[in-house]
């Protein structure tokens, strides 16, 4: 079983940054695809951003790319969500999740049913 543990959330004022974090559990982490979901209230989780498992493909959701950035550090076991320019719109519980199929890149990466683990979230709110 993998677990996934967010961290870094908390509260910012409108043009602020935010990085947050995700440790894993998994021994394979470093052969897996890694991805940011976000929950706002009231509505579906979105997908964010996903990194492939050496880190040379990223992609990111049309509404934070250019002030989103994801990143990953196999020797820690942990992926990075680097949040600037943040918006009240950006509001929301982030999860990350894993792909547990190794060495594979789903040409789907934006839909929740290609991630097997899910982390539990952590709270993001952007207001002044």
């Amino acid at each position: 079983q993998v677990q996934l543990a967010e961290s870094g959330g908390g509260l910012v004022q409108p043009g602020g940054s935010l990085r947050l974090s995700c440790a894993s559990s998994a021994r394979t982490f470093s052969m897996s695809t890694m991805a940011w979901f976000r929950q706002a209230p009231g509505k579906e989780r979105d997908f964010v951003a996903s990194i492939s498992w050496r880190g040379v493909a990223t992609r990111y959701a049309d509404a934070v790319k250019g002030r989103f950035t994801v990143s990953r550090d196999n020797a820690k076991n942990t992926v990075y969500l680097q949040m600037n320019s943040l918006k009240p719109e950006d509001t929301a519980v982030y999860y990350c999740a894993t792909d547990s199929r190794l060495y594979y890149s789903s040409n789907d990466y934006y839909r929740e049913n290609e991630y097997d683990y899910w982390g539990r979230g952590t709270q993001v709110t952007v207001s002044s």
